[in-house]
């Protein structure tokens, strides 16, 4: 673990698919490549159209690739949407040795144990993740490991997502091909990479807002409770200021990114005169947008106060119901804390405070190093959480005795895909 071990993650979202490919230890994430490019085939965090999201995918980890030096054969991606949930559930066994030393082995036992619960036979399950150990009736144990005694429970949060789902992205990634190691769900990622040990040991809400929805994963006494997406996002907003402003949403879009962006822009005048920035606060100048529309002037007061408020408003009352539903009310005083690209959205924080009354922080990714200037930014949370998690997984080695062959240089990259593809349309001839 000294050297790292490089992981590839791809957080496939509804208005971005970015690529990371990063070396990995303990101690941080240094970035080698990274990529970003507009996805098409998703909506609100599912395939719709196979071959338009392959080709997204497949521009997107090339990009990356090519600014790494390393070609990836396998990768980590996120799943979100709103078919996405979750319940707690509870695994008793007996521990195996007569002398009553808890193993790993017993440990594997009892999470198995919690994991059998009634489930639709369309549902598979993506997590597994242990909150507390019991034993002997002695509670709060994080890691029982060495312990002894002769009963073991443990409490689990799981985390199910729609099986067809899950095999479209597999087919998805298998015809850019390249293995996917894990699917991993977009608001645990995000978790790992933004929140704070004393957060999660406090208690927590992470909202991750992205393009067509919004993941919620509330943390107590240090482990992952709750889990939920909402399916509303922050395209919901650019497609109010489009019907608001009758222009198309890319010009809304761009009006979006515009006003959330420092106002640098705004002191244009000398420092001397302080009513001319009065003035001009309520009326903004979208010359420099170079809008289709031709649209110069508009109100920022109608804009913020009548468009984007009232849609954030309705959003954070969303999560506040959601919040309630989930029965862990009171028991975060770490408060909130908001990442994703609709995190950087005018007023976010503000709307948070006002709606939930908690305290609020807009996170980005922590604990990064390398190619930092392009990811320094909550909407790369997703992805910088999947090559941490990749920390912990281990790609499976189809070679015995540990063997492995070196990566593929990038130039016989397509040529091994194109290869992957021709055995899969040889298959489709067997019977």
């Amino acid at each position: 673990m000294n050297d790292g071990k490089i992981v590839v993650g791809i957080d496939v979202g509804t208005s971005k698919i970015v690529t990371v490919i990063a070396k990995v230890d303990e101690e941080a994430v240094n970035v080698l490549g990274v990529s970003e490019v507009p996805s098409s085939g998703i909506r609100k965090g599912q395939i719709v159209d196979i071959d338009e999201a392959v080709l997204s995918i497949n521009n997107s980890l090339e990009a990356a690739e090519r600014m790494a030096g390393y070609s990836a054969s396998h990768v980590i991606s996120s799943i979100g949407g709103s078919h996405i949930e979750s319940l707690n559930s509870k695994g008793v066994v007996a521990v195996a040795r007569p002398e009553g030393e808890i193993t790993a082995n017993d440990i594997t036992r009892v999470i198995d144990a919690a994991k059998a619960i009634s489930m639709p036979s369309s549902r598979e399950i993506i997590h597994v993740l242990p909150r507390t150990y019991s034993v002997d009736g002695q509670e709060g144990i994080k890691d029982p490991i060495g312990m002894t005694g002769v009963r073991l429970e443990v409490d689990t949060h799981i985390i199910s997502a729609n099986g067809v789902t899950i095999k479209n992205m597999e087919k998805a990634f298998s015809e850019v091909g390249v293995d996917l190691d894990a699917v991993v769900f977009s608001g645990y990622a995000s978790s790992l990479a933004v929140l704070s040990d004393t957060e999660k040991e406090l208690g927590v809400v992470l909202v991750d807002i992205g393009a067509g929805t919004t993941d919620i994963a509330i943390f107590v006494d240090g482990s992952i409770a709750y889990s939920s997406v909402l399916p509303v996002g922050a395209r919901h907003i650019t497609n109010d200021l489009a019907i608001g402003l009758r222009i198309s949403l890319e010009s809304a879009e761009k009006i979006k990114i515009f006003l959330s962006t420092p106002k640098k822009q705004l002191k244009i005048t000398e420092e001397g005169e302080e009513e001319k920035p009065r003035e001009k606060s309520d009326e903004i100048d979208l010359a420099p947008l170079n809008l289709i529309e031709e649209l110069n002037k508009v109100s920022q007061k109608t804009l913020i106060d009548g468009i984007i408020r009232p849609r954030l408003n309705e959003l954070f009352t969303m999560i506040g119901l959601e919040i309630k539903k989930s029965g862990f009310v009171g028991q975060t005083p770490s408060g909130l804390v908001i990442t994703g690209g609709g995190a950087q959205t005018i007023g976010v924080a503000e709307a948070a405070k006002r709606m939930l009354a908690m305290p609020v922080r807009v996170a980005m990714p922590a604990s990064i190093k390398g190619i930092i200037d392009e990811i320094q930014y909550p909407s790369f949370a997703t992805v910088i959480g999947l090559v941490m998690y990749g920390r912990t997984t281990e790609a499976p080695s189809p070679l015995p005795f540990g063997f492995s062959f070196p990566p593929l240089p990038f130039s016989l990259k397509m040529g091994n895909k194109w290869f992957s593809k021709g055995i899969s349309f040889f298959k489709s001839f067997l019977p």
